[in-house]
């Protein structure tokens, strides 16, 4: 009895996780982190939403990022509990682990790419490109990488809004307020980024294979 009650609330855990969607979610996560690691964080690059909000209250509260990250994914992630279900929080608990394990494979390499620090507009663009399309990947699969994602989902639930649009509004609003403490010129190119990353997201999130039209018929 107790076997048969715990087969099926392993089902019931395990519905919708196929081996396909672990797969795409951890090759999201890899592309997603390598951009990071190896442009953003070399380059000094910043960013809006969640990471961003984070470093604006560290920076004037002097509050760890260990403590206020915590607080601010989970806040985000209520929401979406909230407006997108629990199929949605189950699948990102597996993106939020995959994206942490590849952050810490990568940390014990060096640099992998050239440091494009003289060149911040081609960082910006290239770390948006590894951004984009690895959290589209994740997106695609119904879950999110970190609380931005998952406000920005909820924002595009709610308001209806395309998710491109929403990333960008929660990336503005954060890169408005970190102009209180960040130069002008490195937000400019973090504009780049977030803009650029936030259309690559809804575009891989809403990209499908079309068949090629005969027109020998």
């Amino acid at each position: 009895m107790i076997r048969t009650v715990l087969a099926r609330q392993l089902r019931r855990l395990l519905a919708g996780i196929t081996l396909r969607r672990v797969g795409l979610i951890a090759l999201g996560a890899m592309i997603a982190t390598f951009g990071i690691h190896n442009i953003h964080q070399q380059t000094g690059i910043t960013e809006g939403g969640v990471i961003g909000l984070m470093l604006f209250v560290e920076h004037w509260l002097g509050i760890s990022p260990a403590f206020i990250t915590p607080v601010l994914d989970l806040t985000c992630y209520l929401l979406a509990f909230k407006y997108l279900g629990g199929r949605f929080i189950k699948i990102s608990a597996l993106s939020t682990l995959s994206v942490s394990l590849f952050y810490k494979l990568w940390e014990q390499f060096p640099p992998m790419l050239p440091d494009l620090s003289a060149h911040p507009l081609a960082a910006a663009v290239l770390g948006a490109l590894f951004v984009g399309i690895g959290v589209g990947i994740i997106v695609r699969q119904g879950g999110s990488s970190g609380g931005d994602d998952a406000l920005a989902l909820t924002i595009s639930q709610v308001s209806g809004w395309r998710l491109a649009r929403c990333y960008l509004f929660t990336d503005l609003v954060v890169l408005l307020l970190s102009l209180s403490y960040i130069p002008v010129r490195r937000i400019a190119f973090s504009l780049v980024t977030v803009t650029l990353s936030s259309w690559l997201i809804d575009r891989v999130q809403d990209f499908s294979f079309r068949p090629s039209v005969d027109r020998t018929s």
